[in-house]
């Protein structure tokens, strides 16, 4: 777990002091892409909060989705409909499931801990 924290982090940093300009042609591409890995980061997270995180499931689904949502994108630029919007529209929900559920998980612990607290 520690890993993939401290690896996003050194990914953000990269990302704010290293000037990268992606071409327009490819943000759609790019946007979905993006979505597909926080969908899995936000995964691996609640699994880790279940107790549950495999790093296999978490590397399979990190790449997979990302391809996924990203052969998406170009199929639908080959056929000229926005087909990167229903990628967008799942990883979304999923990201803030993803994140309702952490928050739920997060909560629970805290109330039991301390109502156990209270109780020594």
């Amino acid at each position: 777990m520690i890993v993939l924290v401290v690896a996003l982090l050194v990914g953000i940093l990269i990302g704010l002091f290293i000037p990268i300009s992606i071409p327009q042609d490819y943000s759609s591409y790019v946007a979905v892409g993006l979505l597909a890995a926080l969908d899995s980061i936000f995964g691996a997270l609640k699994s880790n909060l279940k107790g549950d995180f495999k790093i296999d499931i978490f590397i399979s689904g990190f790449v997979g989705n990302t391809l996924i949502a990203m052969l998406l994108a170009y199929m639908g630029d080959m056929l000229g409909i926005p087909l990167y919007q229903a990628a967008v529209v799942a990883f979304g929900v999923r990201i803030f499931q993803n994140f309702g559920e952490m928050r739920r998980s997060i909560l629970i612990k805290n109330k039991s801990f301390s109502k156990e607290e209270k109780n020594q």
